[in-house]
């Protein structure tokens, strides 16, 4: 095929934009269908997801598209953890021992927006808002799109389609209805769901805790984070059982039942919420689910990127991460087979597969280390152990978190496997007593090499490599 191609994409949320934007550079003729307004002009965030963690894996996707300069300047670093404890006593927990190495948090809406704004600047591109899909032909590559504003469902054909548009994907919903092929699907949730509050900005438009930190308050069955927004203010994110425990979404129905809740569990947090009740009832509950499929695609005709094919819980902030990833991957096998999409598309699910299963294994851990274990004086021994050397061999030792977060050439997969050894290094040399922070840090440096080495191998001969 040619770039003359009609290549439809169904979903103008951040994975779709940057593939659109993506394959308009590559010149071919791009028309995007999304079910809700303009996000540039509409408010649509409805209390869900208002911003996220952006880091290096989807900074090299705006290098790719050539918008990385312009989306900087939304980016608020952070720098590690700030624990809060249930005094109210904090302790900062940076995310790598080198200098320079951090997170960014970002509003959604407005990187979605300025890759939407990015893409309508190509004649060959055009996004159709408030058209909502109602079904896929996967056979003829043909989409029912109800239009929002005229009330009519028309349908619209395109050489090549993909599915960009969530955890409930059109694409992927038809792949295993229709039984044209043998269609795997898998979709698990957590017995926790989340609610988003806010911290408002100070009567200066200031922060009114630090920045520079993603905050968390550990709680075992339930945590709390904050991420900093540009306007002063922070987005709060309640993860909590629906139903289990003394406190659950379940029975936290009154003013004093979730006033009660925060001041005995957050009461540095409550402090900082004026209009707790009135948030907690008119924000929604959200769901935590992780999607696994395959295969991603039906023949050459179509495909699903992102979370279309493979969400994530967003316990490592790399959701959006992973999904700016898919089209970077993608982007380099259409380099090796353009004209070829059946050859691309079996190219991509083979290259990227495993490692968005990895993430999205990844992702439930860091739940629980986040929730549980960042409390723990085993894993914050552990920690100052990794920061440590990392500081001292800054190119030879690499955390997990580091692995995921800071090295975009090392595939998730890798990460989660050689990481998952060090780890389990780390807490058998401690626990052993044949380190502490008081050694020397080649000794332990040497130690730990040989025990994660050693981990693997044992792996790889129990196949669980």
């Amino acid at each position: 095929m040619s770039k003359k191609d009609n290549i439809l994409i169904i979903g103008a949320g951040l994975c779709g934009s940057l593939l659109a934007l993506r394959l308009a550079q590559r010149g071919y003729t791009v028309n995007v269908y999304e079910s809700r307004p303009d996000l540039r002009t509409t408010d649509i965030s409805a209390g869900r997801s208002i911003n996220l963690a952006l880091s290096d894996r989807g900074l090299k996707a705006m290098r790719l598209a050539g918008v990385e300069d312009k989306v900087k300047p939304l980016c608020i670093p952070m720098f590690g953890r700030l624990i809060h404890d249930i005094e109210g006593n904090t302790f900062p927990s940076n995310y790598s021992g080198r200098d320079n190495e951090y997170i960014n948090s970002i509003s959604r809406g407005e990187l979605n927006g300025l890759l939407l704004t990015e893409a309508d600047s190509y004649d060959n591109l055009t996004i159709h808002f408030n058209k909502k899909c109602n079904g896929i032909d996967i056979e003829n590559n043909t989409a029912r799109l109800y239009d929002y504003e005229t009330k009519i469902e028309t349908e619209v054909k395109g050489d090549v389609l993909f599915g960009t548009d969530g955890a409930g994907s059109s694409l992927r919903k038809s792949y295993y209805l229709e039984r044209k092929f043998l269609f795997s699907y898998s979709q698990n949730y957590l017995t926790h769901g989340y609610k988003e509050l806010e911290i408002p900005a100070s009567a200066e438009k200031k922060h009114q805790i630090s920045k520079d930190y993603l905050h968390i308050w550990p709680r075992g069955d339930y945590m709390l984070i904050a991420l900093p927004n540009l306007d002063g203010s922070f987005t709060v994110t309640l993860f909590l059982s629906y139903e289990e425990g003394k406190y659950n979404f379940n029975n936290l129905t009154t003013e004093d039942t979730i006033k009660e809740f925060f001041a005995t569990q957050f009461p540095d947090a409550l402090a900082l919420i004026p209009n707790i009740a009135d948030e907690f009832f008119n924000n929604p509950t959200g769901a935590l689910g992780t999607i696994k499929c395959s295969p991603w695609h039906y023949q050459n005709k179509n495909v699903l990127l992102g979370d279309s094919a493979h969400a994530i819980v967003p316990f490592y902030g790399q959701g959006m991460n992973a999904s700016f990833e898919d089209v970077t991957v993608f982007d380099s096998i259409i380099e090796q087979y353009e004209g070829d999409w059946e050859t691309i598309f079996k190219v991509y699910e083979k290259t990227r597969k495993a490692d968005t299963d990895a993430i999205a294994d990844l992702a439930i851990d860091n739940y629980y280390e986040m929730r549980d274990h960042v409390a723990n004086p085993i894993f914050k021994e552990k920690r100052a152990i990794e920061m440590a050397l990392e500081k001292e061999f800054p190119n030879d030792y690499f955390s997990k978190y580091s692995m995921v977060t800071f090295k975009e050439d090392i595939p998730y997969h890798t990460a989660m496997t050689k990481g998952r050894a060090q780890d389990k290094a780390i807490l058998n040399l401690i626990a052993d007593k044949k380190i502490d922070t008081n050694e020397d840090l080649s000794s332990i440096f040497k130690k730990v090499q040989q025990e994660t080495e050693a981990i693997l191998k044992n792996d790889m001969v129990a196949g669980l490599k």
